[in-house]
């Protein structure tokens, strides 16, 4: 059987640092006779730096030749200064368009320990466990035309264009179908269709695609309704569906739901299950460099990629019940940490990869 693989791309900020922790766990796996071979390569501000792109040519073969791509993060200030196409996250944008990683999965999940970090009250947040499925190479964030010019009085106007075919829609669609399958058949589309005619052509083609999942309940809401649900009963949805500028917003709200960012792991998939796995947070420049962020978020996002692109259930669900167990001995980082003592990020993973042994 050939190699399943694996490539790594640390990024910048905090990237590095969480990448790392979950090279550790591969090759834990490694040596316990899992077959999986790890390429490392540049991605945003680093590769900036080095080879003058943020998406070298050389990672994006190697990303091509891949099962599952881990991704830490790209960014910071040390970059703003350029223009939109040639910062560290046209890197990661460009990645996802060219191995057409179309259906974006963002779990949100509380931990019962971990209950107390939540901003919401423990009865609205308590076996909180949502799925968000979000449409990620389509929509305003791709739409041409787009940019900056000078109108008819010479006043500068930006524009962008938000566009949805059927086949985006409808792809994505049977993605988050199958996935409510899976769960407990209830999906919620979200959509802006009193006032966007791309997204009424959305719900319509939501609708035909329901026919062929009649086990699952659907549901529609507005975006505006969706983020205020999602603040006072999260607890009533289960799978989300949805585009990619609303899902990129509505998925930081679920988020922090759950206490913090850098617990959320998520998986961008493409027609052939081969994946992009990253963790949720960004760079954290502040933080970089200082072993304090949380690698939790990174290693969960490992475990999807085992579990989904690398066909290593066993692994997978070892990986996830070392991480509770970590948890349940109490040990935090900072952003989980409350009153209590933190440790750092090195550590953290130190601890998740030693309890791999345990089981």
């Amino acid at each position: 059987m050939q190699a399943k693989k694996i490539v790594f791309l640390p990024g910048d900020g905090i990237g590095p640092e969480v990448t790392a922790q979950a090279e550790k766990i591969v090759q834990t796996l490694i040596q316990e006779g899992h077959d999986i071979e790890t390429q490392t390569a540049l991605i945003g501000g680093a590769a900036i730096d080095s080879c003058g792109t943020p998406l070298p040519q050389e990672t994006l073969s190697l990303c091509k030749q891949a099962d599952a791509i881990l991704f830490g993060a790209v960014g910071g200030d040390k970059w703003d200064h350029l223009e939109l196409a040639k910062r560290p996250e046209a890197g990661l944008l460009g990645l996802r368009k060219s191995l057409g990683l179309f259906a974006n999965l963002r779990p949100a999940i509380l931990y019962e320990q971990l209950a107390d970090s939540s901003s919401l009250k423990l009865e609205l947040v308590k076996n909180l466990d949502i799925l968000i499925v979000r449409e990620l190479t389509g929509g305003l964030y791709f739409g041409e035309p787009r940019g900056i010019q000078k109108d008819v009085n010479g006043e500068r106007e930006g524009y962008n264009t938000y566009r949805y075919n059927e086949t985006e829609i409808r792809r994505v669609a049977r993605v988050a179908f199958e996935l409510s399958m899976q769960r407990n058949k209830k999906l919620c589309s979200v959509d802006k269709a009193n006032v966007l005619e791309v997204t009424r052509l959305w719900r319509e083609i939501v609708d035909e695609v329901a026919s062929e999942y009649p086990q699952v309940e659907l549901s529609h809401m507005y975006v505006d309704n969706a983020a205020m649900q999602l603040v006072s009963r999260p607890k009533q949805f289960d799978v989300i569906l949805t585009g990619n500028m609303f899902g990129d917003i509505l998925s930081d709200i679920a988020a922090m739901l759950t206490g913090s960012i850098g617990m959320l792991p998520s998986a961008s998939l493409n027609e052939h299950k081969q994946g992009l796995y990253e963790p949720v947070h960004g760079s954290a420049p502040d933080i970089a460099g200082q072993d304090k962020a949380n690698p939790i978020a990174t290693i969960l996002s490992l475990s999807m990629a085992l579990r989904t692109s690398l066909d290593l259930e066993q692994p997978a669900n070892r990986l996830e019940a070392a991480v509770r167990e970590v948890i349940n001995q109490g040990h935090r980082t900072a952003d989980i940490a409350n009153e209590g003592l933190a440790i750092g990020t090195q550590k953290m993973g130190d601890y998740i990869n030693a309890q791999l042994y345990a089981k």
